[in-house]
């Protein structure tokens, strides 16, 4: 679900920052007048609940591999603009630090990741529960279905590059797959097995955050009056522990590769490719590679490191954001 810098061209970068720059405006907006102090923490588990389930790659049909996302579910128990939010900061610091993602890219990817997939299912729960559909069952399919437009949308994203930006020679100059490919390629794995896990996620960790009343659920009951966040951040340290479950799929993510695997898919190697893709000093553990560590223990050095980042920026964001109370004498 990641695009990588040098499969779009600069332009299409740009779109993708226009795009999602005026949902990160509202949910900033939105956030100052409903994130109160105790309600920051709760933001903070949910974007690193989102870094997390991202390291969870599973095997695809195909011999390519995916995950699930965790915005569904940050939209149904939050609502989509904090969701935006959340989903936000997860992806921001996977560019930044592990270069999962581009850089250039990350306006796009957040686009299709923090507000397309997040609003997408926030929208089909709602309608779902309208015509009576019970909860946990309306969340699945709410699951499913904002994943699935998240792939359509990087399919797109994709598959149109050849079309728009070609070399001299004819060739395609960032991404060599056109949508007759992208297409198919996308929408049919995900739809067998990544939106399934993204759905059936949501519907289980919605139904036991429910019945906890632990406040991790907005606009539903708080056990005791008070939120009560110890079993979620229990749950987070399991998950990290298990992330090295994740590096049992094979093969790279479609449309992730690199230039030796691209042009030998391709039969050649576009030349805004290399061009494109952007090493930036932050890269400090690519692909959640430790340098001097063997793979399973990097991978969950990596993730512990990535929470914290996450942590760490939505606090930052929280503080930030946060709407002054008026101090007395103030006009």
């Amino acid at each position: 679900m990641h695009i990588p810098d040098g499969t779009i061209s600069p332009s299409t970068a740009v779109v993708g920052y226009a795009a999602v720059a005026p949902f990160w405006f509202i949910a900033s907006r939105k956030a100052s007048k409903e994130l109160k102090s105790a309600a920051i923490p709760r933001l903070g588990l949910y974007a690193a609940f989102s870094f997390v389930l991202m390291m969870f790659n599973v095997q695809l049909p195909g011999g390519t591999s995916g995950h699930a996302v965790g915005g569904a579910l940050a939209a149904i128990a939050l609502g989509p603009w904090q969701a935006v939010l959340a989903v936000s900061a997860a992806l921001a610091i996977q560019a930044v630090f592990f270069a999962d993602g581009g850089i250039l890219a990350l306006g796009l990817n957040c686009f299709i990741m923090a507000v397309a997939l997040p609003f997408s299912a926030w929208y089909a729960f709602r309608l779902l529960r309208r015509g009576r559909l019970p909860e946990l069952p309306a969340a699945a399919v709410a699951g499913w279905f904002g994943l699935m437009i998240g792939a359509l949308l990087v399919a797109i994203a994709l598959g149109i590059q050849p079309a728009l930006f070609r070399a001299e020679d004819g060739t395609a100059l960032y991404f060599p797959f056109g949508l007759a490919v992208a297409l198919p390629a996308m929408l049919i794995p995900h739809a067998l097995v990544a939106a399934p896990i993204e759905g059936l996620v949501s519907a289980l960790v919605y139904g036991f955050l429910v019945r906890s009343q632990s406040g991790l659920v907005q606009d539903r009951p708080v056990e005791e009056g008070r939120m009560k966040l110890w079993p979620a951040w229990i749950g987070l340290l399991l998950m990290i522990l298990l992330t090295p479950v994740g590096l049992l799929a094979q093969g790279t993510a479609w449309g992730e590769w690199g230039s030796e695997e691209l042009e030998k898919l391709a039969g050649y190697l576009p030349k805004g490719f290399a061009a494109g893709q952007l090493e930036s000093p932050t890269h400090v553990a690519p692909d959640y590679v430790i340098p001097g560590l063997p793979d399973m223990p990097g991978y969950v050095v990596s993730a512990v490191v990535g929470v914290i980042c996450v942590l760490a920026l939505v606090w930052v964001l929280g503080i930030a954001l946060r709407e002054r109370k008026p101090a007395p004498g103030d006009s």
